[in-house]
C-alpha cells in the first residue's frame, strides 16, 4: 500500500510542481492595475459605456486582472483585459499553456476521467492521514506536542530533514490535502446542496426615479476589488437586472434606479469550493504559489527519506541468526531499538562473545521468555519519545513480571539515548529498576547510559563489563558500521623528521576525490594486523595531515615512521560528525595537547570569519617547533585569533594546558555564556584535567556546573 500510494503521490507532486508555476507566470503579466482598491464600479462602468456599444460582463479574477466582454462600436464581440480607469484594452485573455493543460489533466484525473479523479481524491485523503500521523510521531519522538520545535538530534541526513521539513511544511501539506479532498467531493456531488435562494429586499422601491448607471448608489460605494463579476442586463425589460457577485454574496440590481432588488448569500459549501480552489492552486498569490511549490518538493523528499529510513530500520533490526538455542546459551542479549542503531551495538557485542567461545543468544525485549542455562542477561535498550519503550520492547515489563526463571541470573542494562531529550534513557532506567527489584536477578554493574551513540562511552562500559567477568572482548568502531567505508590508496607527499617528543607530521594525498573534513578519522590497519588504528584528520588544501607520536612498541606509528615520500598506504575515512568545526558558533576555543592539535590545524586553515583561540600543551618549547610555522601563518592570516601554550617541563613546577584555562577564565565564561563552543582533543589524562578546570570556571563565573554545557553540546571531546 505504501508503494502504490507513493506512486500516485509522486505523480501528484511532480505535476503540482509544474502547476505551481502557472499562477506565478500569470501574476507576472502586466495586466494588474495598481489601484484597484481605489476604483469604484461606477467609474469603470462609466468609461466602458462611453467606449463600447454594449457591455455584457465585467470580471475581476484572483490576480486582480479586470476583463470585460463587450460589443465594440464596429459591432464585434470581444473579450479582453482592460485598464479599469480608462477602459482601454491592455491585453488578450491568457490562454492555458499546453504544458499546464497536460499537467492539470494528469494532476486531476490521471487521464482516467472519473476513475482517476476518485483515485487522486482518495490518495489526497491518505496523504492527509500520513501528515497527521507524521506529526504525532514527531511529537512522540520529541517528548510531546509542546516540544515539537525543540532541538532535534541529528542521527543522519534523512532522519534530520524528514523531521525539520515536517515541522515547517505540515500546515501547507494539510491544506493541500484537505482542499484536494474537498474539490474531489465537489466533483462527485457529495457535498451538501446549495439551498440558498435570492431573498427579496424589503426596502426595495419600484417607484424610485430613474438614474444613470454611473449614479447608482451601490456602484459608487463598491470598489472593484470587492467584486468578482458584474453581469449586465440582457435587455431593457424592467425585470432584467444587473447581477453582481462578490466572494460571499450575489445581488440583483434594478437596471433603472440602481436599488438592490434581492440578495443571495453564498452557502458554506460554495465558499469552501472557492477558497479550496484558491488554496489548492495558489491563484492570485506568488508567495503562496512558492509555498505550494516547496511543499510539493518536500512531499517528494518525504517519500525518498521515508523509504530510506524504513529500509535502514529493517536492515538494522533484522536479528542475526542465532548459533545457539535460547536454552543452550549462558549469555542472553535482549534489545530494545526504535530505529535500529541500538541493534548495531548489541550485534557486535554478541559476535564478540561468540569469538570468545561463549554461548550466546540475541533477541528483542518483546521476545523475553525462560532461559534454562542462562547466567547473564545483558539489555541494550533505547528510549522512545517521552520515556516510552521502543516498538520492540513494549511488552517486556509485563512479560518480565509474569515469567518465572528457574536460575538466579546476573544482569546489566545499557541505555542509549540523547541528553538533548528530557527523558534521557528513561525506559532503560525503568528496565533496570524493574529487574533490580526481582529476587532472581542480580545487577553486576550500575545502569550505564550512552549519549548519542558514543563509541568511547560504549568502550568504557565494555572495559568495566570485561573486568567483572574477566573476559577480553574487543570491539572496533568500524564493526558498528554495517556499511564499512571502503579502503582507499593514499600517497605520502610529505613527512617531517622526528622531533624531541618522537612526534612527526605526515601528509597524504587521496588517490581519488573523497569527502572528508577536519575532525574525521583515518583508519589504518598495518599489514599482518587485525586491529585498526584511528588518527584524527586535519584537512589542508584537500590533503590529509596527521600528527603521529611514535611509540616504542607502536605497530602503526612505527609503520608510518618508516614510510617514505611517494609511498602508498591503504586506509579508510571514518566519519566523526560529532567533532566537526562548528558552523553556527561565532567564537570557538580549541584545547589540545601533543598530537591532539592535528584536527585543529585543519579547522583553523579553513576559517575566515570566526574568532578562534587555540590552547595547546606540550613538554618543551622544542615540542612546538613542528607546528610553529602553521600557527604563525594562521595568526598572520587572522584565521587564528590567539594562541596560548603551556610547557610542562620548562620550569620547576609543572604547568599544563588546564592551568592556561584558569588564567583565561573570563574568555572561557564569555564563550559558554554566548552559546559558543569549546573543542577538546588529546589524551584522556589531559581531558580529565581540562574538564575539571572548566567545571571550576563555570561554577564560579556562570553559577552552574559544566554538565549543562556538555548536554548543550557546547563542549565536545575527541580524546584517546
Amino acid at each position: 500500500m505504501a508503494i502504490s500510494t507513493a506512486l500516485f503521490i509522486i505523480i501528484a507532486s511532480i505535476t503540482g510542481i509544474i502547476l505551481a508555476f502557472e499562477p506565478i507566470s500569470n501574476k507576472l503579466q502586466p495586466y494588474s492595475p495598481a489601484n484597484i482598491e481605489q476604483i469604484t464600479v461606477a467609474e469603470t462602468v462609466g468609461v466602458l459605456s462611453n467606449k463600447y456599444d454594449e457591455i455584457i460582463t465585467l470580471e475581476i479574477d484572483e490576480n486582480n486582472f479586470v476583463s470585460t466582454s463587450v460589443v465594440t462600436k464596429e459591432g464585434k464581440s470581444e473579450t479582453f483585459y482592460i485598464n479599469p480607469k480608462t477602459g482601454e484594452k491592455v491585453g488578450d485573455i491568457i490562454e492555458k499553456a499546453p504544458i499546464f493543460e497536460f499537467a492539470t489533466n494528469l494532476h486531476r484525473s490521471l487521464f482516467l476521467k472519473s476513475t482517476g479523479r476518485f483515485l487522486i481524491g482518495f490518495v489526497s485523503f491518505l496523504l492527509l492521514l500520513i501528515a497527521i500521523s507524521g506529526v504525532v510521531l514527531i511529537a512522540k519522538r520529541q517528548g510531546g506536542f509542546l516540544k515539537i520545535f525543540s532541538k532535534i538530534v541529528k542521527e543522519d541526513f534523512n532522519q534530520y530533514y524528514h523531521i525539520i521539513l515536517g515541522r515547517y511544511f505540515l500546515i501547507p501539506i494539510i491544506i493541500i490535502t484537505i482542499t484536494g479532498v474537498y474539490l474531489s467531493l465537489e466533483k462527485f456531488s457529495l457535498l451538501p446542496k446549495d439551498k440558498n435562494i435570492h431573498q427579496q429586499n424589503l426596502a426595495f422601491n419600484n417607484e424610485a426615479s430613474k438614474l444613470k448607471t454611473t449614479d447608482f448608489d451601490f456602484f459608487q460605494k463598491t470598489k472593484l476589488a470587492d467584486v468578482t463579476s458584474l453581469e449586465f442586463p440582457f435587455s431593457s425589460d424592467e425585470e432584467d437586472y444587473f447581477y453582481v457577485k462578490t466572494v460571499d454574496n450575489e445581488l440583483a440590481i434594478h437596471q433603472f434606479n440602481g436599488q438592490i432588488v434581492s440578495n443571495k448569500k453564498q452557502s458554506l459549501t460554495s465558499l469552501g469550493s472557492y477558497y479550496s480552489l484558491i488554496l489548492h492552486t495558489g491563484q492570485g498569490s506568488i508567495l503562496w504559489s512558492i509555498v505550494l511549490l516547496l511543499a510539493c518538493f518536500t512531499i517528494l523528499f518525504f517519500i525518498f527519506s521515508g523509504f530510506s529510513l524504513t529500509l535502514k530500520r529493517r536492515k538494522n533490526t533484522s536479528v542475526i541468526k542465532n548459533k545457539f538455542y535460547k536454552d543452550e546459551a549462558e549469555f542472553i542479549i535482549l534489545v530494545g531499538s526504535e530505529t535500529g542503531s541500538t541493534y548495531n551495538f548489541a550485534t557486535v557485542f554478541y559476535k564478540a562473545l561468540l569469538t570468545s567461545n561463549k554461548t550466546a543468544f540475541i533477541s528483542d525485549l518483546n521476545s523475553y521468555t525462560t532461559y534454562k542455562k542462562a547466567k547473564n542477561i545483558i539489555v541494550f535498550t533505547a528510549t522512545y519519545g517521552d520515556g516510552e519503550a521502543p516498538v520492540n520492547a513494549t511488552k517486556f515489563i509485563n512479560k518480565f513480571n509474569q515469567i518465572i526463571q528457574k536460575n538466579t541470573i546476573q544482569f546489566s542494562v545499557i541505555g542509549f539515548g540523547s541528553t538533548d531529550y528530557q527523558a534521557y534513557c528513561k525506559f532503560a532506567i525503568l528496565v533496570h529498576s524493574t529487574m533490580q527489584l526481582h529476587k532472581k536477578f542480580v545487577p553486576v554493574l550500575p545502569i550505564f547510559k550512552i549519549d548519542n551513540q558514543s563509541f568511547s562511552a560504549f568502550e568504557n562500559w565494555l572495559k568495566e563489563w570485561n573486568s567483572y567477568y574477566r573476559l577480553n572482548l574487543h570491539i572496533n568502531k568500524e564493526d558498528l558500521d554495517k556499511n564499512k567505508p571502503k579502503e582507499q590508496i593514499f600517497r605520502v607527499i610529505n613527512k617531517t623528521e622526528l622531533n624531541c617528543d618522537n612526534t612527526f607530521l605526515i601528509e597524504l594525498k587521496p588517490s581519488k576525490k573523497l569527502k572528508f573534513t577536519s575532525g574525521d578519522l583515518l583508519s589504518i590497519t598495518p599489514k599482518n594486523e587485525n586491529k585498526n588504528r584511528l588518527y584524527s584528520i586535519a584537512k589542508v588544501n584537500g590533503n590529509i595531515l596527521l600528527s603521529i607520536k611514535k611509540h616504542e612498541f607502536g605497530v602503526c606509528s612505527n609503520y608510518l615512521k618508516f614510510v617514505n615520500k611517494n609511498d602508498k598506504i591503504v586506509a579508510s575515512i571514518v566519519k566523526n560528525d560529532s567533532f566537526h568545526f562548528p558552523d553556527k558558533a561565532k567564537e570557538i576555543i580549541l584545547i589540545a595537547n601533543g598530537t591532539g592539535i592535528a584536527p585543529f590545524l585543519g579547522m583553523i586553515s579553513k576559517n575566515s570569519k570566526k574568532k578562534i583561540h587555540l590552547f595547546w600543551g606540550g613538554r618543551t618549547k622544542e615540542s612546538l617547533k613542528i607546528y610553529q610555522n602553521k600557527i604563525e601563518h594562521a595568526i598572520e592570516n587572522k584565521s587564528l585569533t590567539s594562541f596560548h601554550s603551556a610547557f610542562s617541563q620548562e620550569q620547576k613546577e609543572k604547568f599544563y594546558v588546564q592551568d592556561l584555562l584558569t588564567n583565561h577564565s573570563e574568555l572561557i565564561a564569555k564563550t559558554l555564556r554566548n552559546g559558543d563552543e569549546i573543542l577538546i582533543c588529546g589524551s584522556l589524562a589531559m581531558q580529565r584535567g581540562v574538564i575539571s578546570a572548566l567545571n571550576t570556571i563555570t561554577e564560579k563565573s556562570l553559577k552552574t556546573s559544566i554538565k549543562k554545557y556538555q548536554e548543550n553540546h557546547q563542549i565536545k571531546t575527541d580524546c584517546y
